[in-house]
């Protein structure tokens, strides 16, 4: 069965970017220390990133990140959707309105401005389509930003919550939760290496 799971580094603080994003620093003043163990030798680092990537039979994010992604220093032959565990699903952007182009033209993008829930539905028909072509179940990841992460949670369209803790406090950025709901957890693992920790949480 097909879930969505929002994977997303943050700061012991609760940022998921530095102070001062914007389309040529994506991560804000400081971020880049959020994604040192996406780059790590760490062998349980590597691991959690290639499991992550694997499962991924499409992968939603917001206008404001597919602009960083798809901007002059985004994305590259380098770097990607799993850093060096480079993996090509289907991305699902929710935006207001498409934008005019695209320089990334190698992957494969589906722009929806109708609201998030249709960008989940959307993002299921590719991975159930990909699990088919597969022969194994595959997964809708939420790869951010915070916003689209907290609004999908607050709307109930997201089953698993994995952090990437890293140990940094950042002191201001973009933050995960803004006035959200109460919620519980359950807990289902925690690894922890030099550079993050790393814990899954089921959302009932």
């Amino acid at each position: 069965m097909t879930r969505v799971i929002a994977d997303i580094s943050l700061s012991l603080d609760g940022f998921v970017t530095g102070p001062d994003p914007d389309p040529d620093n994506g991560l804000g003043v400081g971020g880049e220390a959020l994604h040192t163990w996406a780059f790590s030798d760490d062998p349980d680092d590597r691991r959690i990133l290639r499991e992550a990537t694997a499962r991924s039979g499409a992968v939603i994010l917001g206008r404001r990140l597919f602009d960083v992604i798809d901007g002059p220093k985004g994305w590259n032959d380098d770097s990607g959707y799993g850093a060096r565990e480079v993996g090509k699903p289907a991305f699902v952007v929710v935006t207001n309105s498409p934008p005019p182009s695209v320089r990334l033209t190698d992957l494969d993008w589906t722009f929806i401005t109708t609201g998030l829930p249709d960008a989940v539905a959307a993002a299921r028909e590719r991975a159930d389509a990909a699990s088919a072509q597969s022969g194994q179940d595959l997964d809708v990841v939420l790869m951010g930003g915070g916003a689209t992460i907290g609004s999908a949670i607050d709307a109930g369209l997201v089953d698993a919550l994995t952090l990437h803790l890293a140990p940094v406090v950042l002191g201001a950025g973009t933050p995960l939760f803004t006035a959200a709901a109460p919620r519980t957890l359950v807990q289902r693992s925690v690894t922890s290496t030099s550079t993050a920790t790393h814990l899954t949480y089921d959302i009932p």
